[in-house]
């Protein structure tokens, strides 16, 4: 099993240029090997095989960074490669550019090249790089990789990756579950009748971002004053990211130290956040696909359960007390029945999605 664990760098100015050359030059890797498979393939209708290593005497700087930082540029540009032929779908690799793609890159643990101190990091070609510690990795872990990474508000992140042998137990006796459906308006509703409401931190600070993105817009392009406008949009973008991600966190925790089992319904929250549903923005705020998958690791590391009920299931469409079914529009939010169920509609399908949920895991 692999885990990683994400912690907040505090690079030094000589760190932090090496790290932004370190960047610069997997960028430059890639887009190098990437020409060189194109034209080469046009020609000879076959795949190239490079490495960094035979552009180093022509470009003498990417010597001065990890090498094992290239290396992991040709595996994933191998891959990308290999993936287009396999499934034309999934699109072929494009060229990188400084403006627009994510500074990051990834070096592996050799011999203790990579190393978790008290409150540093020792990486590869940087040193040791202060580092807030805020978690520990277990005693039986053991030290993968890392990728390093620059947010767009500047900050830099170390992201480790740990393998481990999986001796998780599930849970012989199953003596709490719930049943959870999405609420287009707050998060979630739950078969208790509870509902957790949306802080709608994007909402909140959509104002102030407005007024930040309009004086980003009068900066003249390539001067200053337009980078520090860019920076401030950023850091509010990342603030309120970081806001919900919080509050996702504390609700994820909360239900897995409370459940042994939840069930919950398989959505498309990107098909959901579609325009012509007219919530596109709520959706995205709401942050459920997130908050489903913080859900299940958390229930996983304590052995519990989290079981996905099939998407096809009419859970908003059955009446929990008798079972008929009725069709319902979207701004129905009142579940009526003949026999005299009046309920909210959320509630009615959380309960349903329970009810289900048992069935599959009886």
């Amino acid at each position: 099993m692999n885990k990683a664990i994400k912690y907040r760098l505090y690079p030094t100015k000589e760190q932090t240029t090496k790290f932004i050359q370190t960047f610069g030059c997997c960028r430059k890797i890639w887009n190098l090997m990437l020409s060189d498979k194109i034209d080469y393939y046009k020609v000879n209708k076959k795949s190239l095989q490079t490495t960094p290593a035979q552009y180093k005497k022509d470009y003498p700087y990417l010597k001065e960074v990890d090498s094992l930082a290239l290396a992991n540029v040709q595996i994933h540009l191998q891959i990308a490669y290999a993936n287009f032929f396999r499934d034309k779908r999934i699109g072929f690799p494009k060229y990188k550019s400084a403006k627009t793609n994510k500074k990051t890159y990834t070096t592996n643990n050799q011999n203790g090249t990579i190393a978790l101190l008290d409150n540093a990091i020792k990486l590869p070609k940087i040193g040791k790089v202060k580092t807030v510690i805020h978690k520990k990795p277990n005693s039986d872990w053991k030290l993968k990789s890392t990728t390093i990474s620059q947010d767009s508000d500047g900050k830099f992140y170390a992201s480790v990756l740990f393998t481990y042998e999986e001796n998780i137990q599930k849970i012989s006796q199953i003596n709490d579950a719930i049943g959870l459906d999405y609420k287009s308006d707050g998060l979630y509703a739950d078969s208790n009748g509870q509902v957790c409401g949306s802080p709608k931190y994007y909402r909140k600070s959509q104002k102030k971002l407005v007024k930040l993105q309009r004086q980003l817009s009068r900066k003249q392009k390539g001067s200053n004053n337009r980078n520090k406008a860019r920076l401030k949009v950023a850091r509010l973008q990342k603030h309120t990211s970081n806001q919900r991600l919080d509050f996702l966190h504390k609700k994820s925790t909360e239900i897995a130290n409370q459940y042994d089992v939840v069930y919950v319904e398989t959505l498309d929250m990107k098909s959901m956040s579609n325009k012509r549903f007219g919530n596109g923005k709520a959706t995205l705020d709401n942050g459920y696909s997130l908050f489903l998958n913080l859900l299940e690791y958390k229930l996983n590391d304590r052995g519990k359960y989290f079981i996905k009920v099939d998407k096809w299931y009419p859970s908003s469409q059955i009446c929990c007390k008798c079972g008929t079914k009725h069709k319902l529009l979207l701004s129905d939010r009142v579940y009526k029945c003949e026999c005299g169920n009046v309920i909210d509609r959320d509630y009615n399908a959380a309960i349903n999605i329970l009810n289900e949920g048992l069935k599959q895991i009886a």
